[in-house]
């Protein structure tokens, strides 16, 4: 008799029965699926080129990002050069003279204090590059300044806004319902993003397209009158510090704007927010409450406090969308916003501000749609490989084995029904490199099984009685098993790690396949041939 301890056979079957149970979701209609447990409701999830849906790719505008940085370092620069009494012109934030970047740029009014200045300037970050050199026109008399970020500090901040970005877009995705996203970056500057079974990504896009940097400023008060000419530029002096935004107020349909004046230092910021909801104001308007984290609330505290009976602006993508006057210190910090809001627009601003700001705009620079028609013809062909592939090695293996090649075949069902149970715990979604990963497993799996019976054979050649090889078949050929398989297991890590989208699909189906297939034939095939050999003392094998 062979000999297997009882707590193995206990555990092949209770795995053997719990792939069956997890499995059978994928087998049945949505509507008995939804009659399960909740914990038995999970089922494979198809890939774009299965299910259909839509496809995006997003680019990311780095560099804006760059501009707004070094805009709003320029008070500390004119700060920095006033301190060493350095006079200056024309400073601003422009293109460099050399490449397509911004920098921000000066004119020094004295020369020969190019020195000075560029030691100053180098104190305020030690990523900044500070070069100062004579003008191509006047090579004596003037003195041209550029600063800007380093190489390194550029490289590493762009990966951090792409990884920023990947993660606000999917809580976007999520918060708007979207099932089963995939999201991933590509390249140095774009993101693809694609939405199985979204044939119209109309909302998803009106989303993607709002930056959502919320900003609460004080309103200028000095500024007067603010009034915008043709070109969109302010008419009159505008106080360093301060810009001219826009207002728009919806009454009924129509849309009224005005300009205010708000000064451009940022006394609390969108990222202090931790929740976003809808509420109802006073008079019964839609409305957004605010709820900031500990640092948050007390800067808005402070801030109602410091500017008690005066006007704020809540700004929201570069437009004020609610300019209202603090009426009492608010002590506990969090806020509300009002803007003429209807039900739908306070939702959508709300999931916006709880998903969090870009930190770069996006956008998108190409759009496909694949139809479910041409998704179901996929998933069609890839059964056919599948059970094609499935009745060529089961009758392989028959002929080449006899029974004991039957008893490998069951090994292959339960290969499958493992397979197909893994993937839905994990909530993995299958793609057509993923369908050719199980159809290249379904080869793999039998490799095991064919290691053993030929060392069964050898045994049985050698003059051991039946018994006797088939124990010997199974604990020699292990060996060779675990090293034939763990070379594949390399691969497949190698793929996970440094592919992408359905690369690592393929990486994942293949790395379960060969694990499963492990068990399979090492576990469940030694299983069934002690319970078929049972008590009988057999003179020979069918192999």
């Amino acid at each position: 008799m062979i000999r297997i301890a009882r707590w193995k056979v206990i555990l092949t079957t209770l795995v053997c029965c719990g792939g069956i149970l997890f499995s059978l979701p994928n087998i049945v209609s949505e509507a008995q699926v939804k009659s399960f447990p909740e914990w038995l409701q999970k089922t494979v999830n198809l890939g774009l080129e299965l299910r259909g849906g839509s496809h995006l790719q997003l680019e990311i505008d780095l560099k804006t990002v760059q501009k707004d940085l070094l805009t709003s370092m320029l008070d500390e620069v004119r700060t920095s050069l006033r301190k060493q009494q350095i006079g200056y012109t024309d400073l601003k934030v422009a293109m460099q003279s050399d490449a397509q970047t911004p920098a921000i740029t000066f004119t020094l009014r004295e020369p020969e204090k190019a020195g000075d200045a560029q030691k100053a300037l180098a104190k305020i970050d030690p990523d900044w590059r500070v070069q100062i050199k004579a003008d191509s026109i006047d090579l004596k008399n003037v003195q041209k300044g550029e600063v800007v970020m380093s190489q390194e500090a550029v490289a590493k901040r762009n990966k951090l806004i792409i990884e920023q970005s990947i993660e606000v877009v999917r809580r976007r995705v999520d918060e708007s319902g979207t099932k089963e996203p995939i999201i991933q970056a590509q390249g140095v500057d774009r993101i693809i993003l694609q939405l199985p079974g979204i044939s119209d990504p109309g909302e998803v896009k009106r989303l993607l397209g709002k930056t959502a940097k919320l900003t609460f400023r004080a309103v200028d008060e000095n500024v007067s009158n603010v009034a915008i000419d043709a070109s969109g530029k302010p008419m009159g002096q505008v106080p360093p510090g301060t810009e001219i935004l826009a207002e728009v107020e919806r009454r009924g349909d129509k849309e009224m704007s005005r300009y205010v004046a708000v000064k451009k230092q940022v006394m609390v910021s969108g990222d202090a927010l931790v929740d976003a909801q809808v509420t109802m104001n006073q008079n019964g308007q839609p409305a957004v409450s605010l709820k900031f984290n500990s640092a948050g609330g007390r800067k808005f505290a402070e801030m109602s406090k410091d500017y008690l009976k005066k006007q704020f602006a809540i700004v929201l993508d570069n437009q004020v969308i609610s300019a209202p006057v603090f009426q009492e210190v608010i002590p506990d910090g969090n806020g509300q916003i009002s803007g003429h809001f209807t039900i739908k627009e306070a939702h959508e601003l709300a999931l916006l501000l709880r998903a969090g700001a870009l930190p770069a705009p996006l956008k998108i620079i190409e759009e496909r749609t694949v139809g479910p028609s041409l998704g179901a013809d996929s998933i069609k062909d890839g059964q056919r490989a599948t059970i094609l592939a499935f009745i060529l090695i089961a009758v392989f293996m028959i002929l080449n084995y006899s029974l004991f090649g039957a008893f490998a075949d069951i090994a292959l069902v339960f290969n499958m029904v493992l397979l197909f149970a893994a993937l839905s715990l994990l909530q993995a979604t299958l793609t057509l490199p993923g369908i050719a990963a199980i159809a290249l497993t379904m080869g793999m799996a039998v490799d095991a099984n064919v290691l053993i019976y030929e060392r069964i054979k050898e045994e049985i050649r050698n003059g051991l009685r039946p018994i006797a090889a088939i124990e010997a078949g199974y604990n020699r050929a292990m060996t060779t098993i675990i090293d034939s398989n763990l070379t594949t297991l390399i691969g497949a890590a190698v793929l996970f790690e440094f592919g992408t989208g359905s690369i690592r699909g393929f990486a994942v189906n293949l790395a379960l396949g060969i694990l499963i297939s492990m068990f399979t034939a090492i576990a469940l095939t030694k299983l069934v041939v002690a319970k078929w050999y049972g008590h009988k003392n057999r003179s020979s094998l069918p192999i």
